[in-house]
């Protein structure tokens, strides 16, 4: 409707009116997932994936009597701004619109304080007496789901019309009678009710009362179909447009990319031509395109993306599929986006060539030959070109030698992922011919064995949900090689945990390991020497600044602290020399740490379906020590009160 007239009436009015239509979308209703939740949202393929808190915030927005409606349909008012309200994700804007709400809220209840706190005080003397968690005295149904109520701050208004035996919570919203709540709800959030789940529990099966049913709430009608999209609508021109929001994206994630296409588009290291440089070639002439391009991005190169003759949204389809590759979708690392120009032109020019690293897309042939860039990918015929003058451009550095170990270590560990090798197949470091290396040599079998799964993958048909979760494993699993480098080089990191294996000793407290786990100490460093070149040049982009200040941040609101999860699943799910005493170490520690809500979907978003899911820690139920297994129950008795944990047990 807006290019139609933008055709009609090409003017900055038409535009405005756009913009304005795009940020006046109503987002008070969205919830707000932290990284944890998105990457278990992203990983499941179920469509009632956090139902609980879709619904909790469908059921405040609806009863707060804000939107103005039109029979049983909302409407959206358009909203008049002066274009310069605009938001750089959708996150942003649902921040911006929960914060507006409750601003309006408290506002709204100033007046009737008073007359409330007189009305409370004699409804609280009446509770006095009754059993504060009875579900028979202290709460109401909706739809056949009870909802909790007590001394907590939740739900203040609810609809007077069927609210019992209303079918959908947006049923019994459609009530235009609404009497303010006596009383304080609490809320049917996964995050305060699981920590309750096992008292109450207890509690109603003592009275004989029926319990709460997770998925009785799933089941009934009204709630949104698929939970990963939040359905809202937009108001252009006082028509309301639906469209839905993808709830697990990241600010690194921009528009509707693929993965799967960019691999198909640029699928032969045949098609790549050009020097070779250390930066790039990871592993030498035989270096998958695929992996020249995440070289290059994340070692800052100039990247150009051409599509002679190809619509622009296909051309910038590409810009930002690179841009989520760089990034491991978004979960990993930042800073792509920024110097990203999705479509760029010769009016622009000066603006986005002078952006260093920059990521651009164009449709222009002369960009070719202005050899303005480092690498140029041409859509259409699959090919990847390197510059000329790369090594100019980019001098090669010499890199600390790996030959043996620089910290000492102890301990045989599995390798981290299947992509090290293991059978003497592994990168060889460079030759002293002539005084140069020679990079034509390095067999880097990690990146090779990664690009065959993702071939593999695609071939057999495997979803876009399944690709980009193995690149974000990727991009995670470069970090945390990043990070050993870094410790072997420096002595210390500053994007990972510092590296060790477990370790028992008579008379002292066992250590649990931690760090990216190799098959052994000579297979780690000569895979470190085969990536040093490339982790060296990452370390000096705003990237890896970002990565450094994100680790920080990282530790500081990670739910579960004191040890690195990830390399104990590692352990649990590859470790050929797993003693009994690492194992009920590694499943007493989980047992202990993983208790609330949050420290449950930080367990889950490391396990997810398609690398196993909740097998890794099953196996506990079958090892030969019986203290292993008393500890494995131990962790999925506390994890079985919460809705998450239910969805994540039918993967």
């Amino acid at each position: 409707m807006a290019l139609d007239d933008y055709f009609s009436d090409p003017s900055q009015d038409c535009l405005a009116r756009l913009f304005d239509a795009v940020n006046a979308m109503d987002l008070s209703g969205a919830p707000l997932l932290t990284r944890q939740e998105k990457i278990v949202m992203r990983s499941s393929e179920r469509k009632d994936i956090f139902t609980e808190k879709l619904a909790n915030r469908d059921t405040q927005h609806n009863w707060n009597g804000s939107n103005p409606r039109l029979g049983n349909k909302p409407i959206l008012q358009h909203r008049s701004t002066n274009s310069g309200e605009s938001y750089a994700s959708f996150e942003e804007g649902v921040l911006s619109r929960h914060r507006q709400d409750e601003n309006r809220s408290r506002e709204q209840d100033m007046p009737q304080k008073t007359e409330a706190e007189s009305t409370t005080t004699m409804g609280l003397s009446t509770q006095s007496s009754a059993k504060p968690d009875s579900p028979s005295d202290n709460s109401f149904s909706l739809g056949g789901s009870a909802v909790w109520v007590g001394d907590e701050s939740g739900l203040e208004l609810v609809t007077t019309k069927d609210v019992g035996d209303s079918p959908s919570v947006h049923s019994s919203a459609n009530s235009n009678t609404l009497t303010a709540s006596l009383r304080k709800r609490r809320s049917t959030d996964a995050s305060s009710m699981s920590s309750l789940a096992h008292s109450k529990d207890i509690f109603a099966r003592a009275q004989g009362t029926p319990m709460p049913s997770y998925f009785e709430q799933h089941s009934r009608p009204g709630l949104a179909k698929d939970t990963h999209f939040y359905h809202t609508t937009v108001a252009y021109k006082d028509h309301p447009l639906p469209i839905k929001m993808p709830l697990s994206t990241f600010p690194e994630e921009v528009g509707d990319y693929s993965l799967i296409t960019l691999v198909k588009e640029f699928s032969s290291h045949q098609h790549v031509s050009g020097p070779q440089h250390p930066h790039l070639h990871t592993n030498g002439p035989q270096t998958h395109p695929i992996i020249i391009l995440f070289n290059a991005l994340v070692t800052g190169k100039r990247i150009i993306f051409l599509g002679h003759r190809r619509p622009a949204g296909e051309v910038s389809s590409f810009v930002l599929s690179a841009c989520a590759l760089g990034s491991g979708c978004g979960a990993i690392l930042r800073g792509f986006i920024e110097r990203a120009f999705p479509y760029a032109n010769l009016n622009n020019r000066d603006e986005w060539e002078s952006v260093p690293a920059y990521i651009a897309g164009v449709t222009n042939p002369i960009f070719e030959s202005s050899r303005a860039w480092d690498l140029l990918l041409v859509i259409g015929a699959g090919t990847v070109t390197v510059a000329k003058d790369i090594h100019t451009t980019y001098p090669v550095t010499a890199t600390p030698s790996f030959g043996a170990p620089l910290l000492s270590r102890s301990g045989t560990l599995k390798a981290e992922s299947s992509m090290t090798s293991e059978d003497g197949d592994a990168p060889r470091g460079p030759s002293n011919q002539g005084g140069r290396p020679d990079y034509t040599k390095s067999d880097n079998n990690a990146d090779k064995l990664f690009i065959e799964d993702i071939r593999s993958a695609i071939d057999d048909h495997f979803g876009e949900g399944l690709v980009r979760m193995r690149f974000t494993e990727y991009v995670t699993r470069f970090v945390r090689l990043a990070s050993r480098y870094e410790e072997e080089v420096t002595g210390s990191t500053k994007i990972g945990f510092m590296s060790s294996s477990y370790s028992e000793q008579p008379g002292r407290r066992s250590q649990l390991g931690s760090g990216i786990a190799f098959s052994d100490e000579a297979a780690g460093m000569r895979e470190l020497m085969a990536n040093a070149q490339r982790i060296e040049a990452w370390r000096k982009t705003n990237s890896y600044q970002y990565c450094v200040a994100d680790f920080v941040k990282f530790q500081a609101n990670s739910s579960i602290k004191g040890f690195d999860v990830l390399h104990q699943l590692i352990r649990l799910r590859r470790g050929k020399t797993l003693t009994d005493g690492e194992a009920l170490l590694i499943m007493r520690t989980l047992a202990d740490h993983v208790k609330s809500y949050e420290q449950v979907v930080e367990l889950l978003a490391y396990l997810i379906p398609h690398g196993g899911g909740l097998i890794t820690l099953g196996f506990g139920l079958f090892h030969q020590k019986e203290s292993v297994r008393e500890a494995t129950i131990d962790l999925f008795n506390q994890l079985r009160g919460f809705p998450v944990r239910i969805l994540a047990l039918t993967y």
